[in-house]
């Protein structure tokens, strides 16, 4: 009879980002059972929808809003689909269920059925919207429970409203009374599915079940910790995720005893620092939207654009949302504010043009400030008339920007953000500086079906990589494909334990040495001519007349392995910069190589030792961006897919779709870039795109599909050639081909 621990463990593999193959339980491997077609696959109503509009009721909205307007409203935008605020925290229908706390200006009213019923007639989908993060007091006197616990033992009030106690999702509060809940609304209303915000928990908890739980599972008590190098810290990343993933499957297991066409639509997903694996969310959803509704802080518009990527890369061919708020995203919670017109418009672009489908969210149905209307109103518009376009079958992108959720959880830790995710922004801005269409790749889809179509694979900074990942890596070059990497990628294992060497020495033609500089100050990299030929290298195109640049703020110290060939690069050591008599470098007595490069096969490897990437993200040296893109240019070693020429910053897309391509161009050239909002538009001129054209393929015509007009064309080698005059905000350079 095997231990509880061993079943649950057996259950739990695969789910967490760190888990390649399965996870390893004393000495056994067991595969993932997630990986088998347990998603609802793409069939039913998920891909009809293209715009969604949610209505997000506050208590007082029954018998005080307008709800003929907002009908009025989606129709006239072509919305055919709605997220609506139904139960949960405060129920806006007639609930039936004990401590299911009902409006109290409900009365005998129905506003969530009637607007059921009002967006059904007008042919839209509709999604059942609950939040289960909150209760009353009621709940709390009868179930004290089902409250969060912190740290210290207290019961948790919730700090925005202190007549609200915050629930613990991981115990009976969500298993059993939510799931009530959801049952009920499916009951009343077969509704299409159910989205619940805050359903995941906010915060660890250590409330009694919580306790029992994790004990029963890891044998341990839950950590005091973030290290997930501490044992009960790592055990803990896995229970939550498995907990996770198992009350999605309940909610979905019953809502669709009910509603066989309906499933549960889980408000989660995103990129490396998000907690629940994207892998195993790829096979449960049938579609999936992401809720980063505005930027705020310092943030650049295409943040947005980067959803649209993440989620692409392990929702496969699924439908894809993006959830914009048309008000202020941002610390204090002005959540009846309103958004420029230009910052929305921008954001949704950027959106679209990475596949997100536009969703809309306006929290209280009384419209208090009117200036979005108009806004939304013209996107969705343009959205519908242009639909055929915009119902993309797959990426034309051949380079790939991988991320990992392992290396965010198991290497990263609390300091994920600095070391995970600013290398993967610096390399991210990099490359839409320089005009490269690309795609992310999740590290666990590094298989040879999901590489197939791309040519380069960038790994900022993938620290935590298992042997088998790394073993892909390498069968990815020897196929042919190439790779640029940076810093500590590969040199831990996939639960972020240092090995003695990179697990892709062979491939970087370098080794750890055993140490780290952190940081390095002063130091820079030379530029160097090959000795053998008096050539400088394509990695220093640019930066010929510069004889040096900065360095990198952190480097890994490595010795060459095998043998070394030249590099274009050296790293020139730290010396002092005070006082101002003694800042000049010292003699140097050995050679140090700032990159290494490697023709394998028909594959090029690059290997940056230091945080090149990072170090860009941080101060956006223009030096830094030329040496990103030139290793991306000369690692991926053919003719781009899409080519634009002319000033300014653009977000460049390529899509097929059944009849045709699409080159989207976003515009993101403005004073407010990296800290909106925007305040005006600063249009660009004189823009030639050029477009491989896949082969046995013809175009039969060619048009901008934001100014609406046809365009002329001409053909050059494979490629054809379009002259866009002007770009706003956003451009759809559209061919429509035959063959």
């Amino acid at each position: 009879m095997e231990s509880s621990r061993r079943v649950f463990l057996k259950q739990a593999a695969g789910v967490t980002a760190a888990c390649v193959a399965g996870l390893k339980v004393e000495g056994e491997m067991y595969a993932s059972p997630l990986l088998h077609g347990e998603g609802t696959g793409n069939g039913g109503w998920y891909d009809r929808p293209m715009r969604w509009a949610q209505l997000a009721f506050v208590e007082d909205d029954p018998g005080n809003y307008d709800q003929a307007f907002w009908l009025d409203y989606f129709q006239r935008i072509h919305a055919d689909a709605a997220c609506l605020s139904a139960g949960g925290a405060v129920a806006f229908y007639p609930t039936e269920i004990p401590l299911h706390y009902r409006s109290k200006w409900l009365g005998k009213m129905d506003p969530f059925g009637d607007l059921v019923a009002g967006c059904r007639k007008l042919g839209m989908n509709v999604m059942a919207r609950t939040d289960s993060h909150a209760c009353h007091q009621d709940v709390y006197d009868l179930h004290p429970d089902w409250i969060a616990v912190d740290e210290h033992g207290n019961k948790r009030r919730h700090t925005s409203d202190p007549d609200y106690w915050i629930t613990c999702a991981l115990g009976p509060y969500n298993f059993e009374f939510m799931t009530s809940v959801h049952q009920e609304i499916m009951r009343k209303y077969k509704v299409d599915g159910i989205f619940t915000n805050r359903w995941s928990g906010s915060g660890m908890c250590y409330c009694e079940h919580c306790q029992k739980n994790f004990r029963d599972f890891s044998g341990l008590e839950l950590p005091r910790t973030r290290d997930p190098q501490n044992i009960a810290r790592r055990q803990y990343i896995l229970w939550n995720q498995a907990r996770l993933f198992d009350l999605w499957r309940l909610w979905n297991v019953k809502i669709r005893e009910i509603n066989p066409e309906a499933s549960y639509i889980a408000n989660a997903g995103g990129g490396a620092l998000s907690p629940l694996d994207m892998v195993t969310i790829g096979e449960l959803a049938p579609t999936l939207f992401a809720d980063r509704q505005g930027r705020s802080g310092v943030m650049a518009p295409w943040a947005n654009g980067k959803n649209g990527k993440e989620y692409r890369a392990t929702m496969g061919t699924k439908p894809i949302g993006g959830i914009f708020s048309v008000g202020n995203e941002d610390k204090y919670r002005w959540k009846d504010s309103v958004q420029s017109g230009d910052e929305i418009r921008l954001w949704v672009a950027d959106g679209i043009a990475n596949d997100l489908r536009p969703w809309f969210t306006k929290f209280n149905a009384k419209v208090i400030d009117r200036r979005w209307l108009p806004v939304v109103e013209d996107i969705y518009k343009w959205h519908h008339a242009n639909e055929a376009y915009l119902r993309n079958e797959r990426s034309l992108a051949r380079v790939g920007l991988v991320y990992s959720q392992q290396t965010a959880a198991f290497y990263g830790g609390e300091g994920a953000v600095a070391k995970v995710e600013d290398p993967a922004l610096g390399f991210y801005q990099a490359l839409v500086e320089a005009r490269i269409p690309f795609d992310m790749v999740h590290d666990r889809l590094l298989d040879r079906e999901h590489l197939a179509r791309f040519r380069c694979l960038i790994l900022p900074n993938i620290a935590a990589l298992s042997t088998p990942q790394c073993q892909q890596i390498e069968e990815f070059v020897n196929g042919g494909g190439s790779v640029v990497a940076t810093f500590e990628t590969s040199l831990y294992d996939e639960w972020g334990v240092r090995r003695k060497d990179f697990g892709l020495a062979r491939l970087f033609g370098a080794s750890y040495t055993g140490s780290v500089q952190d940081p390095m100050l002063n130091s820079y990299l030379s530029i160097e001519k090959d000795p053998a030929t008096g050539a400088y290298h394509p990695l220093v195109a640019g930066l010929e007349d510069a004889s040096r640049i900065i360095n990198a703020v952190r480097q890994v110290n490595v010795k060459p392995e095998g043998e070394s060939g030249f590099s274009p690069l050296q790293v020139v050591p730290s010396y002092p910069d005070l006082p101002m008599e003694e800042v000049f470098p010292r003699p140097m007595t050995a050679h140090i190589p700032g990159v290494f490069l490697r023709q394998t096969g028909r594959g090029r490897v690059v290997y940056f030792p230091g945080d090149i990437d990072r170090t860009f993200w941080e101060f956006l040296s223009f030096d830094h961006a030329k040496l990103l893109r030139n290793a991306v240019l000369w690692a991926t070693n053919e003719p781009a897919s899409v080519s634009v020429e002319g000033k300014g910053v653009i977000d460049v897309a390529v899509w097929s779709q059944k009849n045709s391509m699409t080159v989207h161009l976003v515009n993101l050239t403005n004073p407010m870039m990296m800290k909106g909002p925007l305040r005006e538009i600063i249009p660009l001129t004189g823009q030639q795109v050029r477009i491989r054209i896949p082969q046995g393929r013809r175009v039969k015509g060619a048009k901008l599909l934001v100014a609406g007009v046809t365009v002329p064309h001409r053909s050059e080698a494979g490629s054809v050639v379009v002259e866009v005059a002007s770009i706003d905000i956003h451009e759809v350079v559209a061919l429509d081909l035959a063959g």
